[in-house]
């Protein structure tokens, strides 16, 4: 089986004989300065040979960061040495390996990934694929760190990436020609001055979507936020929930769904709010201000008391959101 490269911005493992030795003693009254040494330490993934005496691989990216570590421990008026150094056998060298071993890491990861399954059919899938984000995060962090490829870093990419397309199967599913449970078509009633229900907890796709039914669908609907186990009444329109009469799809969140079936994807502001709320609720990267419309509406959510003031809040960041994309046209 060929060697996995190595991740994004790390050099192919060093040679096991070759070292780097970083020896420091630090300033007993700059705490602030030891600190910040520490944690560069840390973020280099040294080992500790003992109290001030750190070790890393030999490799041209280990040399950089020891470099700007000597440079901080002088600006603190510490001392420090850069050493290049070589294991004396194989045996002291198998001791060196075994202080990089990151084997603990990535079982720990991976039990923490296998365990999100347990709430598959109890938390909403967008918060479970948040999670899984800051599993891959933290996969990334180790792999950096994993100077010499643990062979259980394969394990945990393919849980990861299991587990991520589980999530992605719940929060777009196929989709289906009929309605579920036949309680409401989508084309043979009207939609004005109706009930409309989702369940709670309210994350970003189930508040676009309310905004949207509020300010372009029917905006003299009575919203409704159903607790998990609790049936969607038989008169009122559901959506963003598995078996609701407007839900994600394979390719869509619910938010596009809607803007689709009301032929509101002509709208490119509604259209341009769909792809960022896509994003967040894909945990995806594209959008340049999703992170900011997700610190927004995270303040929304500690500012409320319930779900009505909740959607009272979310209203204001989505009306702006529409207003900043919205372009006036233009006279022929």
């Amino acid at each position: 089986m060929a060697r996995p490269p190595p991740p994004p911005g790390r050099e192919q493992p060093a040679p096991a004989s070759r070292w780097l030795a970083l020896v420091t003693q630090l300033p007993l009254d700059d705490a602030a300065g030891r600190m910040k040494v520490l944690r560069m330490l840390e973020t280099l993934g040294c080992a500790v040979l003992r109290d001030g005496v750190y070790l890393l691989p030999d490799s041209a990216q280990n040399r950089q960061g020891f470099a700007k570590l000597a440079e901080t421990v002088d600006r603190i008026s510490g001392s420090v040495y850069l050493l290049a150094v070589k294991a004396m056998d194989e045996k002291q060298a198998a001791h060196f390996r075994g202080l990089f071993d990151r084997s603990a890491k990535y079982r720990e990861l991976i039990m923490t990934i296998e365990s999100l399954e347990a709430g598959f059919g109890v938390s909403d899938p967008a918060a479970i694929g948040r999670v899984l984000g800051k599993q891959r995060r933290d996969l990334e962090a180790i792999c950096t760190l994993d100077f010499f490829d643990s062979p259980l870093r394969r394990k945990a990419e393919n849980v990861l990436a299991s587990m991520e397309a589980k999530v992605r199967l719940m929060m777009f599913p196929e989709a289906s020609g009929a309605a579920p449970g036949g309680s409401v078509s989508r084309t043979d009633r009207s939609y004005f001055r109706r009930a409309w229900a989702t369940r709670k907890p309210l994350f970003t796709d189930r508040l676009a979507s309310a905004w949207l039914i509020r300010r372009f669908i029917d905006p003299e609907a009575t919203m409704i936020w159903l607790d998990k186990s609790q049936s969607c009444p038989a008169t009122a329109v559901s959506y963003g929930f598995d078996g609701a009469t407007y839900r994600n799809s394979k390719t869509h969140v619910t938010y596009q769904e809607l803007l689709g079936s009301f032929k509101l994807d002509r709208n490119p502001a509604l259209a341009r709010i769909g792809k960022l709320v896509h994003a967040l609720e894909a945990g995806e990267a594209k959008v340049a201000e999703a992170a900011g419309v997700e610190t927004l509406l995270a303040g929304a959510k500690r500012r409320a008391n319930t779900e009505d003031e909740l959607l009272a809040e979310t209203e204001k960041t989505f009306d702006l959101l529409y207003e900043a994309y919205f372009e006036v046209p233009t006279k022929a």
